[in-house]
């Protein structure tokens, strides 16, 4: 039988009970507060009696320690909403997971005779054209849109492009090759060219992320996206 001293027992069992309290923290506002009132005490305490401490100097002082301490109550709450709207991001971006989405970019890519890709137009365009080039930058379609308002206008490619053989008489669709593609948009006003006109790439959401940078959408092949990289969900 194994005998255990009861001094060891009565020992454990205390601290069992009665835990320590942990040290308060002094980074709070109520420390900051606290620290605040024992200097203004103590230079009350030893102010010079010929020369005291006026008004202007004692209200000074208070209005700097409402400053410092509405200051701290604003960045805890700043802290608070951020992290409330981080959460509400993440659940937000978990919900895009396997759902296609339109970001800024120029690839395009042909998968069993079928692409998604998009336009954005700042402003309204009386005439957009979509320039399409395969792996080696020749140019091998081209879609004519027409007039586009301003937004955000999904669009597809079946990969037909036009016979380029000068012995046919009658002008019939090639099927371009599955592969990497990208594309230029062209867009016109009044016979300008609009700065503003950019394209869109498409990609599938896979996963979520999280950390110091924010939210994270993993698009592949289109990279790490943000929230606000996303101009679409398809």
């Amino acid at each position: 039988m194994t005998t255990i001293a009861s001094t060891e027992i009565g020992s454990d069992l205390m601290a069992a009970v009665n835990p320590k309290k942990k040290a308060a923290s002094t980074d709070t506002v109520q420390a900051d507060t606290d620290k605040f009132l024992n200097l203004l005490v103590t230079q009350l305490k030893n102010q010079d009696p010929m020369n005291p401490l006026d008004n202007a100097q004692l209200t000074s002082q208070l209005a700097q320690m409402s400053t410092v301490t509405g200051i701290n109550k604003l960045n805890d709450t700043l802290a608070a909403l951020k992290g409330s709207y981080q959460q509400s991001e993440s659940m937000q971006a978990a919900n895009l997971i396997k759902h296609g989405v339109l970001t800024p970019g120029t690839k395009l890519e042909l998968s069993d005779a079928a692409s998604v890709f998009g336009v954005e137009l700042g402003s309204a365009a009386d005439n957009v054209k979509v320039e399409i080039y395969d792996e080696y930058n020749k140019l091998v379609e081209t879609l004519d849109l027409g007039a586009l308002p301003a937004g955000v206008k999904p669009l597809g490619w079946d990969g037909k492009i036009a016979d380029s053989n000068p012995l046919d008489t009658v002008e019939t669709p090639a099927q371009a090759a599955d592969g990497n593609y990208t594309f230029k948009v062209v867009a016109t006003r009044n016979g300008e060219a609009l700065k503003d006109a950019n394209g869109l790439a498409f990609g599938m959401v896979a996963s979520v992320s999280t950390g110091a940078d924010g939210v994270k959408l993993n698009v592949p092949p289109l990279g790490s996206l943000t929230m606000a990289d996303v101009k679409q969900i398809l």
